[in-house]
């Protein structure tokens, strides 16, 4: 069963997909320029194993509102009172829905059974270059000139090399009546890149580490998770347990699919036995 609900109440502003039912429940966060929808196929194969899996699109990206500013802490309570409907939930997050994903762990431990995150950890990064780079030839695309997609996707590839991340990033792209827009708030998002590759530690001052399980899953040739992170991840993470996929980058989920979907099952069935 697939049901997709419209952006809900101005207090959450998250638009989100749910697949299946059954518990635990399954909450799966995009990572940055993504939406829920990147989670579909890993979501089909969990709600056929009998779970309530809801894909999350994050504000400012797929369907959801629009914010004046990047908070990741405001997210996280958003994501929180999405979990609050049901069940305590297994949570999962990649890259600044990872962040997300953490945070709401932490400052609401009460909602999540436990915790899956890919490939980030609770730091700040200073690499955000890549990023701008790829808001700035969004931004830069002449969308009046654009027929179809693979129109685009020519005028991107000079600022974005890869077809497989211009692919990705096209996803935001929507047609609207006789012309085109996007549908992420590229704008607000260039702005506050450091906000997204910041973590806000000024702002936990009063939060404990969170209790349950957590799995910490990384690309062996990605550079968001290194040995350095292992202090902050066991310091406000006690119980995580970290497995790193070969042949796999950033986007772990997407280009090992069955490795990562084979552990994050494992790591759900684990929950069952405690």
């Amino acid at each position: 069963m697939t049901r997709t609900t419209g952006p809900a109440p101005a207090r959450t502003s998250l638009h989100t997909t749910v697949l299946g039912e059954g518990e635990p429940p399954v909450v799966f966060c995009h990572g940055l320029f993504g939406q829920g929808r990147n989670w579909t196929q890993i979501g089909k194969e969990l709600a056929a194993d009998h779970h309530r899996v809801t894909l999350v699109d994050l504000p400012n990206h797929g369907r959801s509102g629009w914010t004046d500013e990047v908070d990741l802490v405001a997210d996280a309570d958003r994501v929180a009172d999405l979990l609050a409907e049901g069940p305590p939930a297994v949570l999962v997050g990649h890259s600044m829905g990872g962040k997300v994903a953490m945070l709401t762990a932490l400052r609401h431990p009460e909602v999540v059974e436990r915790l899956c995150v890919v490939d980030i950890a609770p730091v700040s990064y200073r690499r955000v270059g890549e990023f701008a780079g790829f808001i700035e030839g969004m931004l830069g695309l002449d969308l009046t000139s654009v027929e179809r997609r693979s129109d685009a996707d020519e005028q991107l590839a000079s600022h974005v090399e890869d077809p497989s991340v211009r692919a990705f990033l096209l996803q935001n792209l929507r047609r609207e009546g006789d012309g085109w827009r996007w549908q992420a708030n590229l704008p607000l998002l260039g702005e506050q890149l450091g906000a997204i590759g910041g973590w806000p530690e000024d702002r936990l001052g009063d939060v404990s580490p969170y209790p349950g399980p957590v799995l910490w899953l990384a690309g062996a040739n990605s550079a968001y998770v290194r040995d350095e992170h292992a202090p902050a991840m066991e310091r406000w993470f006690p119980r995580v347990r970290r497995v790193t996929v070969k042949n796999a980058g950033h986007w772990v989920h997407s280009e090992q699919p069955e490795v990562f979907l084979a552990v994050l099952r494992r790591f759900i069935a684990a929950g069952r036995e405690d």
